[in-house]
This record gives C-alpha cells, structure tokens and sequence, in this order.
C-alpha cells in the first residue's frame, strides 16, 4: 500500500506563490504517476496537474503557465509551485497516486487547504 501527506497549503493573497509538497511511502512502483486534483465546495473534484517518474508533465488549462509540478524521486516526494494565485485557486488540494504512467489514480492524501484571498 502506498500512503501520501501532503502539506504546504495556507492562506495566501491574490497575486501570490504557493508551493505543496506531497511525501509518498509504502510500496511504490518504479513506473508511477503523481498528480494533484482540487476540490472547492460545492464542486466535483478536479484535475490540476500530474508528473509520471520519467518526468512527463500534464497540465489543466486552468493552472498552465502559472503553476508547475515536479519531482524528487529519490525522497518519493512530488511538489507543485502556484503563482499568480486567484481566488479560484481556493479549494482543497489532494496528492495522488498511480502505479503506472497512464493508469488511474487509485490513491489519495488526506488533502491540503489552500485559501485566496481578494
């Protein structure tokens, strides 16, 4: 089983940076994916970003060019650097896991605030 903490998240003004961190430990494939999705209140939950252990990267259209995912697979542990933050960027933000580049995040983080203000 894999397990995810994810943190970082907070409360930032309008125009500002954040960067969430997401640690990842158990039984961790060698070929995986790690993405975060966010879910504000009253709204499904959506896709942010992802990065698979080569390094590709995909991005929603809603964060492309102001946000960006990385990772360090020697500490197993992805980040994703905000900028330009809106208000809606405030949601919760959950670190995901899938055992394959291509496959379904079957794991989730307990999930990160992240709060815009105006």
């Amino acid at each position: 089983q894999v397990q995810l903490v994810e943190s970082g998240g907070g409360l930032v003004q309008a125009g500002g940076s954040l960067r969430l961190s997401c640690a990842a430990s158990g039984s961790i494939r060698s070929n995986n994916a790690m993405g975060w999705y966010r879910q504000a209140p009253g709204k499904q939950r959506q896709f942010v970003a992802k990065i698979t252990s080569a390094g590709i990267t995909v991005y929603a259209d809603s964060v492309r060019g102001r946000s960006a995912i990385s990772r360090d697979n020697g500490k197993n542990t992805v980040y994703l650097q905000m900028n330009s933050l809106k208000p809606d960027d405030a949601a919760v933000y959950y670190c995901s896991y899938a055992p394959s580049w291509y496959g379904s995040f079957t794991i989730w983080g307990q999930g990160t605030q992240v709060t815009v203000s105006s």
